[in-house]
Parts: structure tokens; C-alpha cells; sequence
């Protein structure tokens, strides 16, 4: 990527920066739910265990739906531009 195109908008970087996010989103899941894990052992290892396995599953996952969320509208803008350009040249053959 080029400095012309940070400043023209002709190509998209935070496709790129939301994968980075993610993956971001997902080591903070695991650590928090890690650090429940042992918070909670010390009053009951069930529930250590339980709590810390919810926080990583849930955390994950509303993490990657966030992260989705996002990546649908880029992937709306994408298709759109295919549409218009095989509409712009459908129009030009005609004529």
C-alpha cells in the first residue's frame, strides 16, 4: 500500500486491522478466562472451572460475531462494486 492510496481511499485497510483485532480479542478472551480460572479456584474449582471456560468460549465467540459484524459491511461495499462495474460494462456493450 502506498502513501497515494492511504490518502485516495482507492483500497481499504481496516479489513486488514479488524483480522489483527480478532486476534487480539481472542489472547484477552483467553487470559481473562485463564485469570478466572485461578481467581476462582481459590473459593471452588468447579466454579473456577466453569466461569474461566465461559469467559474463553463466550469471549471468543462474541469477539469473532463483533469482528464479523464489521467485516460484512466491507464485504457489502466489495460486492456492490462488482455490480456496478459488470453493470457500467453491460450498459456499454448495449450501446
Amino acid at each position: 500500500m502506498s502513501v497515494k492510496d492511504f490518502f485516495i481511499f482507492d483500497k481499504l485497510i481496516t479489513p486488514k486491522i479488524i483480522t489483527i483485532i480478532y486476534w487480539i480479542l481472542m489472547i484477552v478472551s483467553i487470559i481473562s478466562g485463564l485469570e478466572t480460572l485461578v481467581v476462582m479456584s481459590y473459593y471452588s474449582m468447579l466454579t473456577g472451572i466453569i466461569y474461566g471456560g465461559l469467559i474463553i468460549i463466550l469471549g471468543i465467540l462474541f469477539a469473532r460475531m463483533f469482528c464479523e459484524l464489521i467485516l460484512v459491511i466491507f464485504k457489502i461495499n466489495t460486492n456492490l462494486e462488482k455490480l456496478s462495474d459488470s453493470d457500467l460494462r453491460s450498459q456499454s456493450v448495449k450501446h
